[in-house]
């Protein structure tokens, strides 16, 4: 399978939603209040989103400057957005009583945008599902006396992900969530690989899909690695050198739709974020969490259309670009597409910027938001500071000029246009 694609889009959405958007209170829920299944079933009662578009979605993400979503389609709750086969535990036998996939699926075709499933290994609703240390009912001792037998919901897994990879035609990326065994520190009881039977179930998802992107939480290696809630200090290597890597990430620390959490990151820190992250050569999935209604609520469209401001006029440092062979100076990032250096200052500095290593290596630099020319000022041994005049930098040293009023932008950007003996090839 082809990666050309991800490492090219860089930027996607994440979409968690599901029954936990009507107690509005973070998608575990269940989990965190211990709730039984008589418990936790008002909301499947009761889920009726009345108000969801998949076609609102997908522009959302569209203008945000993304090129790829990703909803899940079953949570560990185990309500499924699809009309699976295999379980009654679905939404069309929810007041709503109507599949939410595939218009999902065609929304996001509509826009150009690449399709990708989320589906949880966990399912704290299945009867086989064995309770353990991250189950709903790890306290009830009766429920623990009730015999479960794991190799039944292998089987239910298996079926569900032949569905989900079967009816709704080409599916271009595969998040399964997640691998838990011996984090016996957290959670007693934890599963894995095996218990996923997940050496047959990455083989049929191949057969099934030759080209999807499957990540690295069933236990065993996938096309690529998932740092979640943080960002890494670099590249991220593997056991043969560097690997494809996607941060997710939440608006608020809430996956789910959170009604009371305002805990959110501004729009500019999210800019630095994806800034940060493809200058290590990694992606952004950055996730939203629709109401019970089905709406991305007015604070997440307003990031998102914030983000996409920033996006329209600074796509190109970001979409096709990755790490440079160049050490960024402090306080900026260093992206490269080719011949094209870009230079996303974190923090303004006054008139002056010093690119170490640089002097004699770029032909032309200008600001990316406007195209205006950023003056080149090439490195003078015998310039001594004094006065009104800066002194001379570190041999191989270039400084840009800079104008003293910072761009009306969340990240200013400087391109600079490479000679042709220093662009190179993108590590």
């Amino acid at each position: 399978m082809s990666k050309a694609w991800f490492r090219h889009d860089r930027f996607g959405m994440f979409i968690h939603w599901g029954l936990y958007a009507l107690p509005a209170r973070h998608e575990w829920v269940k989990n965190r209040e211990r709730m039984t299944d008589a418990q936790y079933d008002r909301y499947f009662e009761r889920f009726d989103p009345d108000l969801y578009d998949p076609r609102e979605w997908a522009r959302s993400a569209r203008g945000a400057g993304m090129r790829y979503v990703v909803l899940t389609t079953k949570h560990h709750d185990g309500f499924c957005l699809w009309d699976s086969a295999l379980t009654e535990y679905k939404v069309t036998n929810t007041p709503y009583g109507r599949d939410l996939l595939q218009p999902f699926v065609e929304a996001c075709r509509a826009e150009g945008l690449k399709v990708g499933f989320y589906h949880s290994l966990i399912d704290w609703h299945h009867p086989s599902f064995p309770i353990d240390g991250v189950h709903p009912q790890r306290d009830d001792e009766e429920a623990k006396k009730q015999p479960r037998d794991i190799a039944a919901y292998r089987t239910y897994l298996h079926g569900q992900v032949r569905e989900l990879l079967t009816d709704f035609g080409q599916i271009d990326y595969l998040f399964f969530d997640f691998s838990y065994a011996g984090r016996s520190d957290l959670w007693w009881g934890g599963k894995g690989a095996e218990d996923w039977g997940s050496e047959e179930l990455l083989a049929m998802v191949r057969e099934l899909q030759p080209d999807i992107l499957v990540n690295d939480r069933t236990g065993l290696p996938g096309d690529f690695v998932t740092p979640e809630q943080y960002q890494p200090a670099g590249p991220m290597e593997g056991p043969d050198g560097p690997i494809a890597w996607e941060a997710c990430q939440t608006l608020n620390g809430s996956w789910g739709y959170d009604r009371d959490n305002f805990d959110y990151k501004s729009p500019d820190l999210l800019v630095r974020m994806l800034i940060d992250g493809v200058s290590k050569d990694g992606n952004l999935l950055l996730n939203v969490g629709p109401t019970g209604r089905g709406l991305i609520d007015p604070i997440a469209e307003g990031t998102l259309q914030a983000i996409g401001d920033w996006m329209r006029l600074h796509e190109r440092s970001i979409r096709g670009a990755g790490a440079s062979q160049y050490a960024a100076p402090p306080d900026a990032r260093y992206t490269q597409n080719g011949d094209r250096l870009y230079l996303h200052l974190f923090s303004w500095p006054f008139k002056h910027v010093h690119l170490p290593d640089l002097a004699g290596q770029v032909s032309y630099a200008q600001l990316l938001s406007d195209a205006s020319e950023i003056h080149l000022i090439e490195p003078d041994p015998s310039r001594v500071a004094e006065n009104t005049q800066p002194g001379a930098q570190p041999p191989g040293t270039l400084t840009l000029q800079l104008p003293v009023r910072r761009p009306e932008v969340a990240v200013p950007v400087i391109e600079l246009f490479l000679s042709p003996t220093a662009s190179g090839e993108n590590p």
